[in-house]
């Protein structure tokens, strides 16, 4: 469980660089990001002519950036779950097959191992900021699986691209409920693997 002094939330969805900046300019909200490509993603993923860095690490080392800051909130971008998140949705939004199915598997095993090994901690909330069309967000790992397993720590911050979006989301910020820590997170991929992409999240069995 983090112990740090901020409360740091990963905004996922549809998220632009205006609404980012927007964000900054509240005195109690700074912005992380990973470091520039060359400086702590690849250093973390060893060499330059290495393999390519896995899915996890740019989300990885902005939630460490996001530790080194002061404000009240602290709001990422990216997220270590966000090629899980991804490979989820595959599996259900569109004839993914096996191959889909494969792929959400590889990049489940690659986050675990990283967070068994401790190169990141889950953010203290998920704001999924939703799409502008009228067919809603689709199959989502954070609304499905992630919600119903703690719903107090996932939340809806508003649509996509309309006025006032980032004092919209400012609000939801100070609106947040505090609730138990997030489970273990092998107990969240098997959940995600066990969850109905077309049930309601508060109908469904959720990790302890």
């Amino acid at each position: 469980m983090r112990r740090e002094s901020s409360t740091v939330v990963v905004v996922t969805g549809e998220v632009g660089e205006d609404l980012l900046t927007g964000l900054a300019r509240s005195a109690n909200v700074s912005v992380a990001r990973a470091p520039a490509a060359g400086a702590g993603v690849a250093a973390d993923a060893g060499s330059g002519s290495g393999p390519p860095p896995a899915g996890w690490q740019a989300g990885a080392a902005a939630l460490h950036e996001a530790a080194r800051r002061q404000s009240t909130y602290v709001i990422v971008p990216e997220d270590p779950l966000g090629e899980v998140a991804a490979s989820w949705r595959a599996m259900w939004d569109g004839p993914g097959g096996a191959a889909a199915a494969a792929r959400f598997e590889d990049q489940a095993a690659d986050a675990l191992a990283a967070w068994r090994g401790q190169r990141f901690e889950l953010p203290d909330y998920y704001l999924v900021v939703a799409p502008a069309q009228a067919d809603g967000t689709g199959p989502d790992l954070y609304l499905g699986p992630l919600r119903a397993a703690r719903p107090r720590r996932v939340a809806v911050a508003g649509i996509a691209d309309r006025p006032g979006q980032a004092a919209s989301l400012l609000d939801t910020l100070r609106s947040l409920e505090h609730g138990p820590w997030w489970p273990p997170l092998d107990e969240l991929i098997d959940a995600a693997r066990r969850f109905y992409a077309g049930g309601l999240a508060e109908t469904q069995p959720a990790p302890a």
